[in-house]
C-alpha cells in the first residue's frame, strides 16, 4: 500500500504596511501589492502566501502597535514597508528610528527573517531631516541583518515624468500607484522578497 504524504504548508510571508501595502485607490483588489507579489513569487516557484497587514495612513507607530496580532504562528518572514505616513506628517526621524526598531527586534527575538522596505525623505523638511530620515532603513537592516528595499517606489520614480504619465503609473493623487504602476514595484521587489525567504530557516 502507497502512502500518500501531506503537503508541505505554504510558507507565509506577512507584509506590515500602510496604503501602498493594503492597495489603496484600487478598483479591483487583485491590482494590489499583496496580491500581485503573491503571483510574482509563486510565477517563480515560492510556494508561498501573503497577508496583507496594510493599514492606510498608518505610521511606524501604528504598526509596531499591531505588529504582535497580526503575527500568527505560521508567520515565517515579515516585509515591513512603514515610513511614508511618518513623512507626510512631519513627525521626527528619531520617532519613526525608534518604531522601526522595536519591530525588527522583536522579529529578530522572534528568529522572522525580515525585509526592510523605505521610501526617501523630501527635501521640504531641510537637508538634516532629510538626513537622518534616509540614513534608517540601510543602518537597521544592517544591524538586524534584515533584506533592504531603500526605495519601495524607486521603479516608477526612477521612471521620467513624462514617461511616468505616457504609462500610467500613479494615481491621480500621485502618491499611489496605479495597477501598472504596482506591477513594476512588485518586479523590482519580487526578488528582494526571494532573497527574504532564502533566509527561513527549514522546520521553523
Amino acid at each position: 500500500m502507497l502512502l500518500t504524504l501531506p503537503a508541505a504548508a505554504q510558507t507565509k510571508i506577512l507584509a506590515l504596511g500602510d496604503s501602498l501595502t493594503q492597495g489603496y485607490g484600487l478598483d479591483n483588489p487583485a491590482d494590489g501589492l499583496v496580491p500581485q507579489l503573491q503571483d510574482w513569487l509563486q510565477a517563480h516557484g515560492a510556494d508561498v502566501t501573503v497577508a496583507n497587514g496594510g493599514v492606510s495612513g498608518d505610521t511606524t507607530a501604528g504598526g509596531r502597535s499591531r505588529l504582535d496580532w497580526l503575527l500568527t504562528p505560521d508567520t515565517k518572514a515579515v516585509i515591513v514597508a512603514l515610513g511614508g505616513n511618518d513623512l507626510l506628517r512631519g513627525l521626527p526621524p528619531s520617532e519613526a528610528r525608534g518604531n522601526l526598531d522595536a519591530i525588527l527586534a522583536d522579529l529578530q527575538g522572534k528568529h522572522i527573517p525580515a525585509l526592510l522596505a523605505g521610501l526617501p525623505a523630501p527635501g521640504n523638511y531641510g537637508p538634516d531631516y532629510q538626513r537622518e530620515f534616509d540614513a534608517i532603513y540601510p543602518e537597521l537592516a544592517k544591524e538586524y541583518d534584515a533584506v533592504l528595499v531603500p526605495n519601495l517606489l524607486a521603479p516608477i520614480m526612477a521612471t521620467p515624468l513624462e514617461e511616468r504619465a505616457k504609462e500610467d503609473l500613479m494615481q491621480a493623487d500621485n502618491i499611489h500607484p496605479s495597477p501598472a504602476g504596482v506591477k513594476k514595484v512588485v518586479a523590482a521587489l519580487g526578488p528582494k522578497v526571494l532573497e527574504l525567504l532564502a533566509k527561513v530557516q527549514p522546520g521553523s
